[in-house]
């Protein structure tokens, strides 16, 4: 049996939750948002609990069970707390500022980098070198923030670069160490 599967997902004050054929609908203070799910799972609510079970027990369908369950649960929590990835710009001169839904970044090029922010994503610049994705799609904040990331990831020198705020950069010592 799947663990995660056999998890109930509660369902916080203020969420609403829809369910339609393959699909459930999620409503909260943040957004709202929908997730669809395969023909083999089945979504149920009980109470202020949402409930995933499986029709069959082979392995393809006891997979999609702990998927699903996990999926809406991500949907849930979205709309309710959302998501963020704090990005940290490291190096001299390197700084990120916002002009209404356009992220400028200046990362040590000849040009600045204009990055258009997707629909549902927000981004704060607290500092010029703090960088705030907000979001209530899990996997759109994440695929923003790697994709920052990826204009100039960093080195392992000098740490120089943008970096996820809990990431660590193994460093290398350089010509000296020989």
């Amino acid at each position: 049996m799947s663990r995660i599967g056999l998890k109930k997902v509660k369902i916080p004050k203020g969420v609403e939750i829809t369910l339609a054929p393959g699909r459930v609908h999620v409503k909260g203070p943040k957004g709202s948002a929908s997730h669809a799910f395969r023909s083999e799972v089945s979504v149920s609510i009980e109470g202020d609990e949402l409930s995933v079970s499986r029709s069959s027990d082979t392995p393809f369908v006891r997979s999609l069970h702990g998927l699903t369950r996990s999926e809406i649960s991500n949907v849930v929590t979205g709309v309710t707390n959302g998501y963020e990835r704090i990005l940290d710009i490291l190096g001299v001169g390197y700084r990120a500022s916002l002009e209404g839904r356009t992220l400028v970044l200046n990362l040590g090029f000849s040009h600045l980098i204009r990055f258009d922010l997707p629909e549902g994503i927000d981004a704060v610049v607290e500092k010029q070198t703090t960088v705030i994705i907000k979001g209530i799609n899990k996997y759109l904040v994440g695929a923003v923030a790697a994709n920052i990331r990826s204009f100039r990831p960093p080195e392992p020198y000098k740490g120089k670069g943008v970096k996820y705020r809990d990431e660590q950069i193994i460093r290398k010592e350089g010509k000296k160490g020989k």
